[in-house]
């Protein structure tokens, strides 16, 4: 029982934060600018929690890390959804791009994400270089794994693009994306991420780790098994948005305004 406190913060977690991107990108344009702002100012906060439980080794600590590196996730998510940190093509793909003029298209696409993807990883891992307390660094590489792996799949081609969560301002983003079944790499995906994540639930449960340990483990464990059930999302006839509804409403309510 004592996992149950860390698997269900990383759930509520996952699943609320999500909620609430959605729901402030789905506001007015003119709050965007807004919700940018406070977004930074709380990636600020969320570095500086990184940097103050680096060497705090209580199981609050484990949990005060991986609360400030899901901040630290969300502020990239705000800012790319919101359309301020993307990449210099913002252009549908052209119908002649095929295959590697494709993907360089694509990436052009993403570019100034992928940067920003590197730049918050490098702070985490500085910030928490050589010190006891590697939650949040566990935590941002699980989450950066699984979403290149979630992207890459996605540009290959899988059956659930969940267009729904991309806002009006983004739409030309789909045009990158494949829909079909399955692709060849999403089976290699799949087992690799099952692997890696049963291999740290081993390590969390084996025993002879201290309750801080413990924690931290179970933590990286949990979003590891959320980014495998991601991966299904992507192929099973399964209806995801129906988890954040309540998130898209903000959108819906603002089309159906006159």
């Amino acid at each position: 029982m004592r996992h149950a406190g860390p698997i269900l913060y990383t759930l509520f977690a996952w699943w609320f934060s999500t909620g609430v991107i959605l729901w402030l990108v789905g506001l007015p344009r003119a709050s965007h600018r807004w919700t940018m702002l406070w977004a930074t100012v709380m990636l600020g906060v969320a570095l500086c929690g990184v940097a103050a439980t680096a060497d705090d080794t209580r199981v609050t600590g484990a949990y005060l890390a991986f609360t400030s590196a899901l901040m630290v996730w969300a502020w990239q998510e705000v800012a790319f959804l919101l359309g301020y940190v993307t990449g210099p093509r913002r252009t549908p793909c052209p119908p002649t791009a095929r295959r590697w003029r494709r993907a360089a298209r694509a990436f052009e696409v993403v570019l100034y994400h992928e940067l920003a993807l590197l730049v918050l990883g490098a702070a985490v891992l500085a910030l928490s270089w050589g010190q006891p307390n590697q939650t949040a660094a566990w935590t941002f590489a699980a989450l950066w794994c699984m979403r290149q792996s979630t992207k890459l799949n996605v540009f290959l081609g899988v059956r659930n693009l969940n267009e729904s969560f991309l806002p009006a301002h983004l739409v030309y983003v789909h045009s990158y994306f494949r829909q079909r079944p399955m692709n060849r790499l999403f089976p290699v995906s799949v087992i690799a991420a099952t692997a890696a994540t049963l291999a740290v639930w081993q390590a969390a449960l084996q025993g002879g780790h201290g309750r801080f340990d413990e924690t931290a483990l179970v933590f990286a464990a949990a979003l590891l098994t959320l980014g495998v059930v991601e991966h299904w999302f992507l192929v099973l006839p399964l209806p995801s948005e129906g988890l954040w509804r309540w998130g898209l409403r903000s959108r819906e309510e603002r089309q159906a305004a006159p």
